[in-house]
């Protein structure tokens, strides 16, 4: 599959090499796994000297074996000598690149708090020595992102302040979705492109799977994510894994009850029967699972609030695949897959309203963009835009069938709203599956 979209991360890198030429820079890029770090590296630094490690979870040894026949093949350079510590090998690549500029990108760079921890001091101790004459263009990569924001935001960590620039790489927007089915899928619905923004989210990888399998109708997607055989069954399972550790029963049992409309915190602690703001606490602030969804004109602080997942495919994991778990290992995938279609048009209406939020987002007409409600859910407005300068506000009702959609109703929820704005001009429509934009 070709590459698409990245502009902006392609263009912090290149500045970044060409600036390593006259001094070393450090870039560090986190984001999810999957969403496509390492082939951004690929592509900006393909015609680049490129030295890429990946950080595998083995004996420091073994590791160093491996790096010195990369080197060997990346750079002509052969390293003398017996090598046993990362620190040696970094040192020799920083010395090399004082006369002989290139990029280092090391992957799943966190992964050496497993390895050695002690790595992360020797790294810092070697760049401060060598980086005003070395012309190493160093990018730093994870997708562990509680890790990674330690490693570089902790100011107790030796790595703090050292990185020139950072880049939070993000999953694909709907614009870049619509160029990529119609690309491959040209005769898509708007159904079928729902169903794409729901199961990828924009994850590069995902999309490259389904692509790869010519799996870009509604039903052929489903059937790819639920085949025995499927790289996406446990999938969720080995993104989080690592970021929960011991304690991911529970942190696994929240998202759950997430995924399945059980967002606010006292319904969650009724059911598991604990105190989880811990919990919820760390997944939005650590891990960056999910955060919190309060009303758009709540005041700051209110308790007004629920929750949401963030990663549209772990959202439906977590509801149709662990939660199913049981059939799962059975083999039983004709269940999970009656379950979904049973329920499909239920859940998928959340995410009608997220590409709708993101649609609003990418036009640039909005300053504040999200869903209001009153008290005990009272009044409930799917989405709010605002624009405070022109001072405009538009509300929309969201249903998967248009026929659905009653602007009455919708009108006589923002009374509320409608008197605390009473200078700006408010427009209310109605959108549905066949006001989804059609590729650019």
């Amino acid at each position: 599959m070709r590459f698409y979209d990245r502009e902006a991360e392609l263009k912090i890198l290149q500045d970044m090499r060409l600036q390593s030429r006259q001094k070393a820079r450090m870039t560090f890029i986190v984001g999810r796994r999957r969403v496509g770090k390492t082939r951004l590296i690929k592509e900006a630094f393909s015609s680049d000297n490129l030295v890429y490690f990946f950080v595998a979870k083995k004996n420091e040894n073994l590791l160093c074996e491996e790096y010195c026949s990369i080197i060997q093949e990346s750079l002509g350079a052969k390293i003398i000598g017996q090598i046993s510590s990362f620190s040696q090998i970094f040192e020799y690549l920083l010395e090399y690149s004082c006369n002989h500029p290139f990029t280092l990108a090391i992957d799943e760079f966190q992964e050496f708090v497993t390895v050695n921890p002690a790595v992360y001091s020797e790294i810092q101790h070697l760049w401060d020595t060598y980086k005003e004459r070395s012309k190493m263009n160093l990018v730093l990569c994870g997708s562990v992102y509680s890790l990674m924001k330690k490693i570089f935001e902790n100011s107790k960590e030796p790595l703090y302040g050292r990185a020139d620039r950072k880049i939070v790489l993000k999953p694909l927007g709907t614009n870049i979705l619509k160029q990529i089915m119609s690309d491959y899928h040209p005769d898509y619905s708007n159904r079928d492109l729902l169903c794409f923004f729901m199961l990828t989210g924009g994850i590069a990888r995902y999309i490259e799977l389904l692509v790869e399998q010519n799996a870009l109708s509604l039903d052929s997607m489903i059937r790819a994510v639920l085949d025995e055989h499927s790289f996406f069954l446990y999938e969720g399972r080995d993104v989080l894994i690592d970021e929960f550790g011991k304690d991911h029963a529970t942190y696994f049992s929240i998202l759950s009850l997430i995924a399945g409309s059980r967002t606010a915190r006292p319904e969650m602690e009724s059911l598991l029967g604990k105190n989880i703001g811990g919990h919820l606490e760390r997944m939005e602030k650590d891990y960056g699972i999910i955060h919190k969804v309060r009303p758009l004109f709540a005041k700051p602080g209110s308790r007004n609030q629920k929750y949401a997942i963030d990663d549209n495919f772990l959202n439906f994991w977590f509801r149709f695949i662990f939660k199913n778990l049981s059939a799962v290992e059975m083999g039983n995938m004709d269940y999970v897959f009656n379950v979904v279609q049973r329920d499909l048009d239920t859940f998928s209406g959340a995410f009608l309203e997220k590409y709708f939020i993101q649609e609003m987002k990418l036009s640039g007409k909005f300053n504040r963009i999200g869903p209001s409600w009153e008290r005990k859910n009272k009044n409930e407005i799917d989405i709010v835009a605002v624009n405070d300068m022109d001072k405009k506000l538009v509300m929309a009702e969201v249903k998967l069938n248009k026929k659905h959609i009653n602007l009455n109703v919708l009108r006589r929820k923002a009374v509320n709203i409608l008197a605390s704005h009473q200078q700006y001009t408010a427009e209310f429509i109605g959108l549905s599956l066949s006001d989804m934009s059609p590729a650019p």
